[in-house]
């Protein structure tokens, strides 16, 4: 699954996600996927801090419990390659799948205000894993958070067999 935009030297103008890497997924889980694709291409800043410029690609996957990041130029042609453990976010993205299902559960029968209060503690994890991402990636990657949040997204959807 890709998306792509127009281009800038610091942003991403396509996200790919390993279709090995990722299951099919109930029907809301695949829509918070895709619009986080959607709203990552549309507004996102990502640069390599140790260059080129950009834009880039990027193609996410998760090989033997690492989640893998490739960096590829406007063109296809590959630029730099990371790996992060994702031990580090396990206990986040078991948290967050909690919420989320407590989330879409309460949306069919709960009143508006346990939507509320469960969609604060979801946006909390969220937060969370946005700024671990953020750390993880510091020194290789210039990110605002709001790159880090919709990448953390599309993380657990990787993560997320169904």
């Amino acid at each position: 699954m890709a998306s792509e935009a127009s281009s800038s030297k610091t942003r991403l103008i396509a996200v790919l996600l390993d279709p090995g890497s990722i299951g099919r997924n109930r029907p809301d889980v695949e829509h918070e996927r895709d619009v986080a694709m959607f709203d990552l291409i549309e507004d996102n800043q990502f640069t390599l801090e140790a260059g080129p410029e950009g834009p880039y690609r990027l193609r996410l996957g998760i090989i033997e419990e690492r989640l893998v990041l490739e960096v590829q130029d406007e063109g296809s042609r590959p630029l730099t390659s990371m790996q992060l453990t994702l031990g580090p976010f396990r206990r986040l993205i078991k948290d967050y799948f909690i919420v989320c299902e407590s989330y879409f559960e309460a949306i069919r029968t709960a009143p508006a205000s346990r939507i509320e209060a469960i969609d604060m503690g979801r946006r909390s994890l969220h937060d969370e894993g946005s700024r671990l991402l953020s750390d993880k990636l510091k020194g290789k990657v210039a990110l605002d958070f709001e790159t880090a949040r919709r990448l953390f997204t599309l993380i657990c959807a990787l993560h997320w067999k169904g």
